[in-house]
């Protein structure tokens, strides 16, 4: 039973000044958590016993898989790292360290090849596979910018597994069956999620797909066709490119004087009142936008051009995510000073690829397609740069943003956008780590097979973050039963006998195996007790008021905020009864 009268427990009447997500809000005044560093927190009594919550629902899904759950460390040599390339990669996204005679270590942000190590020196033979391994751990990244809370934190819970298989079909197998899991899992935690097709960064590998909880406040965006199942982040959307047309008898490319054009709406506004009989939209335009990118581990950066029709933006996410593992950095006034001739505000394809510099362009803009674009020179564009025939680009890029209307990429519907939170995020990592390992199996034949391996994500605090994200009013968090920190709170308001007869139904509750929170803190007014209660979010109040000389209680459901007066006799089988229901639908959620 937990005693708010001795519970380590402070709860806040204001916002903490840096949070900005209900999440954070809520986890702070509820005292669920603590803030130690820049996205380094503290877990509180309430917020651990929450936090291992959702953990216990992610071990029974795992285990009903035959996933088996392992403890790796979370310092970890150099040597791994090293021999898969994720030690360059990483680059400064990781906490690295060294000990005192000089050998280096990271703080572990994932656990592959840890875990691909750890199989090779334990398994040998085609009978011991297929093998599924997970832990729950705290895992470290040096976010450049932590915010949010928990959601975007420097140390951070997360459930990792690992599936080995001897061929591509197991591994499609493992990865079904973990599929299978998350949905279980993310249907009994109550929550509203997405399954997006996914970009796989730095994990590598082939296939990967995101779960997404929907929340206005998500990082992520994300887009669903209106015509289809088709769902995917942002960064994973690959755009339909249209067909390529003849290049012959196409207008010859003319370069015009085009002074105060400093928009593209300017420069459209004035080719349109040119006089030519065509008009234009900022469509026919090619916005040439100019980064630099440098592999992990490089000093020196490349500088390229990225070519995407006029009525876009370039959305770095995706830039990034298309170029990744390398950094990507917008051009500064250095970087034009070193090369002259990149006329700012009016660089053109042919200043580009003359000077050997990289090249690539939206895949909309095929062959044949013609553009107004810049001459390479103060005030003056060029109409009718034909793809194909004045320039070639060294290939495509996806960096344009997505927007809703858009087609599908499946050809079924257009797209319209909504944005989440990862919550998880599995892989088909297929042969990268068991390469670099050389992780083998005897086939009976007495063959060696190279074995193949899939990787599966949880954020266990993010998914703690993600439910106060979608179940919270302003009074305070709403949990579902499941993830609560108790089934029920139960409230003496008064002095005396009210705290007495509410420590004596706790006790009877917890006898039932009901997890009860009881607020028995003498000399703390009513109103604060019922604050503090819908504060806290527990599911079901029950409070022993001034209708207990009538031998009648008020049972609250904190979810759809009914009240209803019970009689003292019966409650303790009420809410026990009510508790075992939930229980029953939550183990069934699908």
């Amino acid at each position: 039973m937990l005693r708010m009268s001795t519970l380590f427990l402070r709860t806040l009447r204001e916002d903490p000044a840096d949070a900005e997500v209900p999440s954070h809000k809520l986890m702070v005044r509820g005292g669920y958590v603590r803030r130690a560093a820049p996205g380094v927190y503290s877990w509180m009594p309430l917020g651990k016993i929450v936090l291992e919550n959702v953990a216990a629902v992610i071990r029974e899904e795992m285990g009903r898989i035959g996933g088996q759950e392992v403890l790796l460390p979370a310092l970890l040599p150099r040597e791994y790292y090293e021999t898969s390339g994720r030690w360059t990669e990483y680059g400064d996204s990781v906490f690295r360290l060294q000990d005192r005679k000089g050998a280096d270590y990271m703080l572990g942000p994932t656990h592959e090849e840890l875990f691909t190590s750890l199989v090779k020196g334990e398994y040998t033979s085609y009978k011991d596979f297929p093998v599924i391994l997970y832990q729950i751990q705290e895992k470290f990244r040096d976010e450049a910018r932590p915010r949010a809370g928990v959601l975007r934190g420097r140390e951070f819970h997360m459930k990792d597994a690992y599936s080995f298989d001897l061929d591509d079909d197991g591994l499609q197998r493992s990865y079904d069956l973990h599929r299978d899991a998350y949905m279980r899992i993310f249907d009994r935690l109550r929550l509203r999620y997405a399954v997006v097709s996914a970009t796989s960064g730095a994990m590598g590998g082939s296939a990967s797909e995101e779960f997404l909880a929907e929340a206005p406040t998500g990082e992520d965006t994300f887009v669903r066709s209106t015509g289809s199942g088709y769902a995917a982040n942002v960064e994973a959307v690959r755009t339909p490119a249209p067909p390529a047309l003849p290049v012959e008898g196409r207008p010859e490319a003319q370069v015009h004087h085009t002074p105060d054009t400093p928009t593209i709406e300017t420069l459209v506004d004035f080719f349109n009142a040119a006089g030519l009989g065509r008009t234009f939209t900022a469509a026919d335009t090619l916005k040439n936008v100019l980064v630099k990118t440098r592999p992990p581990g490089a000093d020196e950066w490349e500088v390229m051009g990225i070519g995407v029709p006029g009525d876009r933006e370039v959305d770095m996410k995706r830039l990034e995510a298309a170029l990744e593992p390398a950094e990507v950095a917008l051009l500064e006034e250095a970087d034009f000073a070193a090369n002259p001739f990149l006329v700012k505000g009016y660089v053109g394809p042919n200043a580009l690829i003359g000077n050997k510099l990289r090249y690539l362009v939206d895949p909309r803009v095929v062959e044949g397609t013609a553009w107004i674009t810049g001459a390479d020179k103060t005030d003056h564009h060029v109409m009718d740069l034909v793809c194909g025939r004045d320039f070639t680009p060294d290939g495509t890029v996806e960096a344009a943003e997505v927007r809703e209307g858009d087609p599908s990429p499946d050809g079924r519907g257009t797209l319209y956008t909504a944005r989440g939170l990862e919550i998880g995020h599995i892989f088909q990592l297929g042969r990268k780590y068991t390469d670099a390992f050389e992780l083998d199996a005897l086939g009976a034949d007495g063959k060696p097979r190279r074995i193949t391996m899939g990787s599966y994500g949880i954020g266990v605090s993010r998914v703690v973050a993600a439910v106060i994200e979608q179940s919270h009013d302003d009074k305070g968090i709403v949990w579902p039963r499941v993830v609560a920190p108790a089934d029920v709170h139960v409230v003496g308001t008064g002095k005396g006998e009210q705290i007495d007869v509410a420590l004596r139904i706790a006790g009877e509750l917890e006898a039932r195996g009901v997890r009860v929170l009881v607020d028995d803190r003498k000399g703390v007014s009513p109103g604060v007790k019922f604050t503090d209660s819908e504060l806290l979010g527990v599911p079901t109040c029950l409070i022993v008021g001034k209708g207990l000389d009538e031998g009648r209680l008020e049972l609250r459901d904190r979810r759809s905020g009914e009240r209803e007066e019970i009689g003292l006799d019966g409650a303790v089988d009420r809410v026990a009864e009510l508790v075992t229901a939930d229980a029953a639908a939550d183990a069934t959620a699908d």
